[in-house]
């Protein structure tokens, strides 16, 4: 019996493989007859079982280390069966390499990357800014990550990853400013090279700054967006709109929790509205403002069908706490929605890297303090949100919104060298003369610059001729007093012309800047430089140097989120060093 069912299975079995390889001939023909190859797993695969030539596997070793650092990916994959099986798959004559190998090869490419950057940066004709933060990963390891922005010769803004640098110490201000100098020298970047330093309003960072601007002249910039957060923390800190967000706080989580409620929801959603309004619920999340902001938004747009699902007996039974919100209290999330909503934009806008956003940090405050001022509140919390926002902005952006003589005025003279916004309308006039006479001074001290530089162009260019003329001429005739009193004279009045007419191209240059209709508000800055640099040499070099400058620090948190997928749990026993290097080459991918 057996015999015979194993003898009707053999046979059905080489009836359908024969059924098989007649249907894949059947769709050969019809792919031949149509001009094309019926593609096979052969057709996939390098060689068919040919080992590599040396240089095949240095490239395909090269292309799976770019991709463990570009996507993340721990090294230990390489060790993976699964994708041992994928690779052996593609090409049966490649040798997978152990992890340690690739291990090294990652440590030899960091190096190749980072004199990649150092090049790039220290080619660069403009100075540079920085940023800088602090973070702690889940095993409990502190970094400081800093990060370097500089304008290329083309006009385009570039940002590099320097170090994710481990700590060790206390984090005072001391020890932040030698880490910061420590970071620098790594790339020998110059400290004069170094225009900002953009950073948090942590204290021990703002001394750190502080020391830091004393000792090279780094000006010290905070951060928009933490100053933000500040603000809006300090405006939400009314009793009854503390309560009203904790109460939404806790309707979110339930829906979070409650996979009932949760699936109730969808429902009510599709019964109410297109199938683009089923949306999941925003929690909020302490450390930033916005994402109670975004909260608000996707509560007020799914009120209804929250509510309805809140009024069902299957998801709240009778007895229990009804969550829903009260009348009064999403009349106050709506008006604290249309509140938000302007903070919300300055902060999207300042996150950005590939644009200018330094400049305009003084027109966005203006603008916040005249959008927050106009606005009519019925009730009497958001009046008070009104009031307490208009005094933080006033209050915190003090440096930035009025001249001093004394202080550095670095964002001020950012944005009066950003075509967009030089009329500075926030200024009064006295202290717009005053930003124009400054940069007309820094102007005047950069043309200076420019021109030794040249002078010492133009003396190494002609050291060579000019020693082989002098060894070939006869010795001159002795020079008397006279003649030579009377060319250094000539020397003397040359220096005074040159100085006279250097000045005055300077100040013709800074005029015109001025005296011209400011570029509109949604063209580029950075178009508008390329296309007028040999109106403005002098000015285009000082735009290259304070134009460069982030508004906030946001650059330098993102390179936690690179280290924080780095150094996950499952990777927590990942060394620092290797940290620091698989995040700068994740960063600095271009460059690989």
């Amino acid at each position: 019996m057996n015999l015979a069912w194993h003898g009707s299975t053999t046979v059905m079995r080489e009836h359908l493989k024969r059924k098989h390889v007649g249907a894949m001939d059947d769709a050969a023909g019809e792919g031949s007859s149509a001009g094309q190859k019926q593609l096979t797993m052969s057709g996939f695969v390098v060689g068919n079982n040919a080992p590599c030539t040396p240089r095949q596997a240095a490239v395909l070793t090269d292309s799976i280390l770019n991709m463990l650092v570009t996507d993340m990916r721990p090294l230990s994959m390489v060790e993976d069966d699964g994708f041992k099986a994928m690779i052996h798959t593609l090409q049966p004559g490649y040798t997978l390499p152990s992890r340690t190998h690739f291990t090294k090869l990652m440590e030899r490419k960091h190096q190749e990357t980072v004199q990649e950057v150092m090049t790039a940066i220290n080619n660069s004709s403009s100075k540079i800014a920085l940023t800088t933060d602090a973070w702690t990963s889940v095993a409990t390891e502190a970094y400081l990550g800093i990060t370097c922005h500089f304008i290329t010769d083309d006009w385009n803004m570039q940002s590099v990853c320097l170090t994710t640098m481990p700590l060790q110490d206390r984090h005072t201000a001391a020890n932040i400013a030698e880490w910061l100098e420590e970071g620098v020298a790594r790339f020998k970047i110059p400290p004069t090279k170094i225009i900002a330093i953009v950073h948090d309003n942590g204290a021990n960072v703002v001394a750190a700054a502080n020391i830091l601007e004393e000792k090279h002249g780094w000006s010290s910039v905070r951060c928009t967006g933490h100053t933000l957060q500040l603000v809006i923390n300090s405006a939400l800190k009314h009793a009854s709109i503390d309560k009203a967000l904790g109460a939404a706080r806790c309707l979110v989580e339930h829906f979070k929790k409650s996979e009932l409620a949760s699936n109730k929801l969808k429902e009510k959603q599709k019964q109410m509205g297109p199938p683009e309004q089923i949306k999941k619920l925003v929690q909020d999340v302490s450390t930033r403002w916005n994402s109670t902001y975004y909260m608000i938004e996707r509560l007020i747009e799914q009120r209804w069908p929250v509510t309805a699902t809140l009024s069902d007996p299957s998801v709240t039974q009778r007895g229990k706490r009804y969550l829903d919100l009260k009348a009064d209290q999403w009349s106050l999330l709506e008006e604290l929605s249309t509140a938000l909503k302007p903070f919300e934009c300055a902060t999207v806008f300042m996150s950005g890297e590939k644009y200018i956003t330094i400049s305009a940090v003084p027109p966005l405050v203006k603008g916040l303090l005249k959008s927050t001022q106009s606005a009519a509140f019925e009730s009497a919390p958001m009046r008070a949100f009104q009031v307490t926002a208009m005094e933080q902005l006033q209050q915190r952006w003090k440096r930035e919104t009025a001249f001093s003589d004394t202080a550095p005025n670095t964002v001020i003279l950012s944005t009066a060298l950003d075509p967009r916004f030089k009329r500075l309308k926030f200024l009064k006039p006295e202290e717009v003369l005053h930003v124009q006479n400054k940069v007309h001074s820094l102007a005047l001290k950069e043309r200076r610059v420019m021109d030794e530089q040249q002078r010492g162009c133009n003396q190494i260019t002609s050291a060579t001729s000019t020693t082989t003329a002098a060894a070939a001429a006869k010795p001159a005739a002795p020079v008397s007093l006279l003649d030579s009193l009377l060319d250094s004279d000539g020397e003397e009045e040359n220096r005074e012309g040159e100085a006279v007419d250097l000045q005055s191209q300077v100040s013709n240059e800074v005029l015109t800047y001025f005296g011209e209709k400011p570029l509109a508000k949604e063209e580029s800055p950075l178009d508008w430089w390329k296309a007028n640099e040999d109106r403005y040499p002098t000015l285009a070099r000082l735009a290259k140097s304070y134009l460069c400058i982030p508004g906030t620090s946001t650059p330098s948190e993102r390179l936690f989120s690179a280290a924080g997928n780095i150094a996950s749990k499952k990777r927590a026993s990942l060394s620092q060093e290797h940290v620091d290097m698989l995040t700068f080459l994740h960063c600095n991918a271009k460059f690989l």
